[in-house]
């Protein structure tokens, strides 16, 4: 069996004059490689294919695979992350992870919200600001936190983040609005413990494979320098008491969006001590040693050959190629 490899090179777009915030959420060299040995040792060739620019070209000369592994985050626009499991759905090539619209509505942390709170999972009171003129319908309680509804790895989270009056609120929204071009999120600011826990498999056979808390130096956000920086930042621990509650939470809310295969679910506690989600990852980093799930993942005692080989044997099934 071939599989080919798609993926945003973070170098490649860096030399076509991208910036370092443009490309924040793409892949280093050592994240392909490190995926390519692991797929090689099960067995497989390999091919690696690059971004969907890349995939377009490679597809038009008639280069084929039996399945395609793709950690592609996409450049442009809130459907960025779909655009690459799109193609392959239109070119019947099977692939790992969500499809094109899990990865869009999961991209959209306003639309995520809905489909988890509809099914029972606790969410933070929050709304949706998608111009100057609805700042002033919020009527939330503060302290306040604020968000671009569609970024990853942080993007757009600093500390000044968290807002507690109507005039830091003002000046976040209207900044993030300009800056992103896309609308913000406003939530009651949950000041508890938060957690991200590691998924794999879908639907039934889905299983919460192991979760860490995260708690951070002086209280900074969760954002991507810190992340970047995680080492100087930041100290990774398992989740404690709170084990059981963060795997029901997390497995109800990946199950509510259809997510498959692996990916992460970040959770924080509110003043109550409940666990609420945060957001969905169905396309979560995979960098041997930086990455939350790969380290959580070996935290419970699963290393990295282990998690690939899980994802791949979920796309394999999946898509009835065993």
């Amino acid at each position: 069996m071939k599989i080919g490899l798609t993926y945003d090179l973070r170098s490649w777009y860096l030399d076509r004059g991208y910036s370092m915030e443009d490309t924040a959420e793409f892949d280093k060299q050592d994240t392909i490689d490190a995926i390519d040995a692991a797929i090689k040792t099960m067995g497989f060739e390999t091919e690696l294919i690059g971004n969907c620019f890349q995939l377009i070209d490679a597809l038009a000369a008639g280069r084929k695979w039996d399945m395609v592994f793709n950690i592609a985050e996409g450049l442009y626009g809130d459907g960025r992350e779909s655009v690459i499991p799109a193609i392959l759905d239109q070119y019947r090539i099977p692939y790992v992870f969500s499809g094109p619209v899990i990865m869009g509505i999961s991209l959209n942390k306003y639309l995520t919200r809905l489909i988890v709170a509809a099914a029972g999972v606790p969410v933070s009171p929050g709304i949706l600001i998608i111009s100057p003129g609805d700042i002033g319908k919020c009527n939330l309680q503060y302290p306040l936190f604020i968000k671009p509804v569609s970024e990853g790895t942080g993007k757009g989270i600093t500390e000044k983040s968290l807002v507690h009056n109507d005039k830091e609120l003002r000046k976040m929204a209207e900044y993030l609005l300009s800056h992103y071009q896309q609308p913000a999120l406003v939530e009651e600011y949950l000041p508890g413990r938060e957690f991200t826990v590691g998924i794999a498999g879908s639907g039934d056979e889905a299983v919460a494979i192991g979760g860490m808390e995260i708690e951070c130096r002086d209280n900074l956000p969760y954002s991507v320098e810190v992340k970047e920086n995680y080492q100087a930042f930041c100290k990774y621990k398992p989740m404690g008491e709170f084990s059981d509650e963060c795997r029901d939470v997390a497995l109800k809310a990946w199950k509510a969006i259809g997510a498959v295969d692996a990916g992460r679910i970040d959770l924080k506690t509110d003043r109550h001590g409940r666990i609420c989600f945060i957001e969905a990852n169905p396309l979560a980093g995979l960098h041997p040693v930086h990455s939350d799930l790969p380290i959580l993942s070996n935290m419970a005692g699963i290393k990295y050959q282990e998690l690939i080989e899980r994802i791949i044997g979920s796309a394999l099934k999946r898509h009835q190629l065993e």
